[in-house]
């Protein structure tokens, strides 16, 4: 019970030390600016997750923590261990160990840090994932926190340096850069390990469970090492062909698996519907509204409209209780759940149950599916 409580009291530890650290080196002013101009691509990147995962929302908690966990103990901790990854390139370098503290220890560790979260939150609560697109999502929020106290960090020092500057030089010039042509750079890096995760949560495998989240950190360390060695070692070209040749074609990969598997995603709920019909957790007539993200958003648009936003946030959980049972179903189906699905499939049907009597009890909510055109 007090394991939560401790967590987020050191995560508070952590960000103050961050705040700390960065008003003594670097002063409170530059410290505001930086935090102004980082807010815009953090708010892009969680944007992009919470539409990547309209099937199924993660707890908001899960979500808060994440984030917590990139923007400070991730953070703070990849600050220790990056100073040793200097005097370690510094003893290998003779003296220099800019470089090798930016192309290996940073990636190394960075992405170790923020995968800590990912593989905690795998163990330990293994029904959260479901597949690729909960370890994409997650990957994406606990990234979202590490770059955004980063950005700060870099548009402080610049503005320092350079204040605001213009479309060449200053924070201006840096927001170009971090903010609109890479703000996915680091949600891109840590989702490899989410695809490992995610992955590891699909198979029945037991090598596999082991191998791919293993593969996909690795994977991570790769491209952010590439990048870190473009933006650090190699000449303006050498980033130019970096980010259009690999980084722009990675990404657009991502963007085509997330689509690919939100539409799986779609055709397994579809599959379950029917059986839970019959069962009579979910009425008959209810079924090909639940079946398309579409249906479920006029259904909870026609029910605002005509019963009121209480009503409507009851059918957005009923909505959300089937589709956690619904993929539970699929995952026994396959012999992919944990050891404890028949328990978590008899809470989740009375979450199902608890969920739908909540929408019945809102007058008309329900009742207002009828009125709503299938699709």
């Amino acid at each position: 019970m007090l394991l939560p409580v401790v967590g987020l009291i050191a995560l508070g530890v952590c960000g103050l030390v961050l705040l700390g650290l960065g008003t003594s080196r670097i002063g409170l002013l530059p410290i505001l600016v930086g935090a102004v101009a980082a807010l815009l691509p953090v708010a892009a990147v969680l944007g992009a997750s919470l539409w990547i995962d309209r099937w199924e929302p993660e707890p908001a908690r899960n979500l808060l923590v994440a984030f917590a966990w990139g923007a400070c103990g991730a953070t703070i901790t990849s600050l220790v261990f990056n100073q040793t990854a200097q005097v370690l390139g510094e003893l290998i370098n003779g003296g220099d160990g800019t470089t090798f503290a930016a192309v290996v220890g940073a990636p190394v560790v960075e992405e170790a840090t923020k995968a800590v979260f990912l593989v905690g939150l795998f163990l330990r609560r293994r029904q959260e994932f479901d597949g690729v697109v909960d370890g994409i999502v997650y990957a994406g929020v606990v990234a979202a926190g590490f770059a955004f106290t980063e950005n700060i960090y870099y548009f402080a020092r610049v503005f320092v340096d350079s204040g605001f500057g213009d479309l060449s030089s200053g924070v201006i010039a840096l927001f170009i850069l971090r903010g609109v042509l890479s703000p996915f750079a680091h949600p891109l890096f840590t989702s490899m390990t989410g695809l490992g995760i995610g992955f590891a949560a699909m198979t029945a495998s037991r090598n596999l469970r082991l191998v791919a989240p293993l593969l996909g950190y690795l994977g991570a360390v790769g491209l952010h090492s590439l990048w870190n060695f473009s933006t650090t070692v190699g000449t303006g070209s050498t980033f130019i062909n970096l980010y259009f040749l690999i980084m722009v074609p990675i990404f657009a990969a991502m963007v085509c698996l997330v689509v690919w598997q939100r539409r799986r995603e779609q055709r397994i709920v579809a599959a379950q519907l029917p059986a839970m019909a019959e069962r009579k957790w979910i009425a008959a007539s209810e079924v090909t509204l639940l079946a398309s993200l579409q249906g479920r958003r006029r259904w909870r648009r026609r029910v605002r409209r005509k019963v009121g936003d209480r009503a409507a946030r009851a059918v957005a959980g009923y909505q959300v209780a089937a589709t956690e049972l619904a993929f539970l179903r699929h995952r026994m189906a396959l012999g992919t759940a944990a050891a404890d699905a028949d328990e978590r499939h008899a809470k989740l049907l009375e979450a199902l149950i608890a969920a739908r009597r909540a929408a019945v009890e809102a007058p008309g909510a329900l009742n207002a599916a009828g009125g709503v055109r299938r699709s």
